[in-house]
């Protein structure tokens, strides 16, 4: 298997996979556009991992696999059938993407083998650090920077963009038996885990979301402190995500929150306008 042709399935992955990243990678450049969709298959592929129908041993020995492949993608012993071990071992030295971020993804996606609630934000933060903050820092590595104060708006970001993924799914994580709201931020709305894993929207269901909200909101104010330090494509792509995930929000909000009533997705047409929207606003913001 030839690079390019590892590189295409990984594109392809993306496409099938990632309606909402796939919208905004388009904004990159060839060379680094590919380099963000073999770290997404990756990412994937960590997912999957965890996520399927698969007994506890399995996934458990899905996990070390993965960090196998971590291993080899950063020594380039990677097999040459395995299109996302190639492109990813490409974007690696292509890129100099660092190994720490990488492992802390699989860290993060290794919490939900045993990790099912939270007791409070700091411990559900160090969750979102791993399977989001880390990839925002990978994914930066692949956009390029030269100020250092760009990792922690990337991680900024990429928490932003986790809380809102916990909220837009709490009722399809619930039916995996998790619950990724902070049990004390529920508790002091007067919601148990009953009220979640039955789909009882109450009034006090709606004002813990609220609070996510509002906290997703305050990582978003962060991470937007990326945009300036970033050359013009790669700022585009990235205020285009944003604006994809605050719109989720902004729609999760509009529903009063209540995720009984389905995931909240975005037609075609409003990724189209969100898009044209950020090219324009990422023109206009001055690089750093």
């Amino acid at each position: 298997m030839t690079v390019d042709e590892a590189y295409d399935r990984c594109t392809a992955i993306t496409r099938a996979e990632a309606r909402n990243f796939y919208f905004g990678f388009i904004l990159l450049p060839r060379e680094r556009r590919r380099g963000i969709h073999a770290l997404y298959a990756f990412s994937r592929l960590c997912d999957d991992s965890v996520d399927g129908a698969e007994g506890a041993e399995e996934k458990a020995a899905a996990v070390r696999a993965r960090r196998h492949d971590v291993e080899r993608a950063y020594t380039g012993a990677v097999p040459a059938d395995d299109p996302v071990l190639v492109a990813l071992a490409d974007a690696i030295r292509r890129f100099g993407i660092p190994r720490g971020p990488m492992d802390a993804l699989v860290d993060g996606v290794e919490m939900d083998l045993h990790t099912d609630r939270y007791p409070d934000w700091p411990s559900l933060k160090r969750y979102c650090d791993r399977v989001a903050g880390a990839v925002g820092v990978l994914s930066l590595h692949v956009f390029g920077f030269r100020d250092p104060a760009a990792v922690g708006h990337a991680e900024d970001l990429g928490v932003a963009m986790q809380v809102v993924n916990i909220m837009r799914d709490v009722q399809e994580d619930a039916q995996r038996g998790r619950i990724y709201l902070p049990a004390d931020d529920m508790a002091a709305h007067g919601v148990d885990e009953a009220d979640v894993l039955d789909d009882r929207m109450t009034p006090g269901m709606a004002a813990l979301m609220q609070q996510q909200a509002e906290r997703a909101r305050g990582y978003f104010a962060d991470g937007h402190m990326l945009l300036p330090l970033l050359d013009l494509r790669a700022r585009m792509c990235v205020q285009m995500l944003a604006a994809l995930y605050e719109d989720i929000l902004a729609r999760i909000e509009d529903r009063g929150y209540d995720y009984t009533r389905g995931r909240v997705s975005l037609p075609g047409r409003r990724k189209a306008a969100l898009m044209a929207r950020s090219v324009a606003r990422a023109v206009t913001t001055r690089r750093r």
